[in-house]
């Protein structure tokens, strides 16, 4: 029987990369919903190519002018609307594998649903684990779930895994090297940071991703939040994880073991590569990624990570190793830094300020249920605005001085 799919977050990168390798596949899966923040057009031509029994836009409006318009083009489509609607497709008895891709905070409750209704999860939501990694792992063991990591680096480190992985100390594993690019400004100066404008930050010298991934990859906060999630999928500490910067991009991660084997994933960088895994898992399928050419690679470069130019890094490292409400709190209102950035109303350098002043604002708390992590959100949220406020009217003031 053919499995069916639900994708959260069709239009992102993911969702995309996704929906390409199941069209390569017929015959394996079937595309049962298909969800989007407002992205009408885009999940109206999905609809068209992937005919799902459901579409799901976060507000009514947009639902309903998807739904007017499949109508319109003969459509057998059910559009539904709200956080209601993606719970709804991500738990629906019909679904095997639900593909979380929702950028932020936002894909907490639909990936979690879809873990107590105990599908095979892919994740590629690194925020569900970041802000309520103790209570979604609890909710995988209790529900019986199938978790299976997207993000290029924790599925590059679940295949160099052994397969009945029981933690480092049970496994002969002496740490994990989470490998990271770098991103655009690895190597620029640290002078001209301050100055460099969104496009600049999202010109992703390897990976195509969303604007917010990609100002994420520009200040390494990407890693850090690869980092708290590693800790949580793989069950180690903080300090069994070390950060590599790799600016080719081809070896995705590694795991040392005790006897000195060091195993890495290797490929091209496309998601396509960990979404096939991840899909088809225990087996392997075409993904419609070219092979790999060492000869055009040439080199493969590692260097450790220069704190001082991604100090978010640095604050995700501390935030691991604080645990409780941390993480949540650093996520939260490293999305409102960087939404303020990617507006231009506050300086590429000004991301890890907002940061740390609201972490140095937050009181410390062990997340008793998903309430108290909505609760440390909303108020990291809040602070982190009334940070930007005067960041915002700098900022201004000082493009209208350079203007004149």
């Amino acid at each position: 029987m053919k499995r069916r799919v639900t994708v959260l977050g069709s239009t992102g990168s993911i969702g995309v990369s996704t929906l390409d390798v199941l069209a390569r596949h017929p015959e394996r899966y079937q595309v049962y919903a298909l969800t989007a923040n407002n992205s009408v057009t885009d999940l109206y031509q999905q609809c068209l190519s992937h005919q799902p029994r459901y579409a799901v836009l976060r507000q009514q409006e947009e639902a309903a002018q998807l739904a007017l318009m499949l109508r319109q083009a003969g459509s057998a489509t059910e559009v539904l609307a709200g956080a209601a609607g993606l719970v709804d497709v991500a738990a629906a008895a019909e679904v095997d594998t639900v593909m979380a891709a929702i950028v932020g905070a936002a894909g907490l409750e639909p990936t979690l649903a879809a873990v107590r209704a105990g599908k095979q999860v892919l994740l590629a939501n690194k925020e569900s684990l970041v802000m309520a990694g103790g209570l979604f792992m609890q909710a995988v063991r209790e529900h019986q779930a199938t978790l299976l990591p997207i993000d290029s680096e924790h599925n590059a480190i679940f295949q160099c895994l052994p397969a009945d992985y029981r933690g480092l100390q049970h496994s002969g594993i002496r740490k994990i090297l989470l490998t990271g690019s770098g991103g655009p400004f690895r190597q620029t100066p640290l002078a001209q940071l301050s100055g460099m404008t969104p496009d600049q930050a999202c010109a992703h010298p390897n990976w195509s991703m969303g604007r917010k991934i990609s100002v994420d990859s520009a200040t390494m906060m990407n890693k850090g939040l690869e980092f708290i999630e590693a800790c949580w999928l793989f069950g180690v500490s903080p300090e069994q994880i070390e950060i590599v910067v790799h600016p080719q991009s081809v070896v995705h991660s590694m795991v040392e073991y005790v006897d000195g084997s060091v195993l890495a994933q290797m490929g091209n960088p496309d998601m396509r590569t960990p979404i096939a895994h991840a899909l088809a898992w225990p087996e392997r399928i075409e993904s419609g990624v070219a092979s790999l050419d060492f000869m055009a690679v040439a080199r493969l470069d590692f260097e450790a990570p220069d704190y001082q130019r991604f100090p978010a890094l640095q604050l995700s490292v501390a935030a691991a190793n604080a645990g409780g409400i941390m993480p949540a709190s650093l996520n939260a209102a490293n999305e409102v830094a960087v939404e303020a950035f990617l507006q231009q109303q506050i300086r590429f350098t000004d991301i890890p300020v907002v940061i740390e002043k609201v972490l140095d604002k937050t009181d410390n708390i062990e997340p008793a249920d998903l309430n108290t992590v909505k609760d440390a959100d909303r108020e990291a949220r809040a602070r982190a605005e009334s940070v930007v406020v005067p960041m915002r009217r700098d900022f201004h003031a000082g493009s209208k001085s350079n203007q004149r």
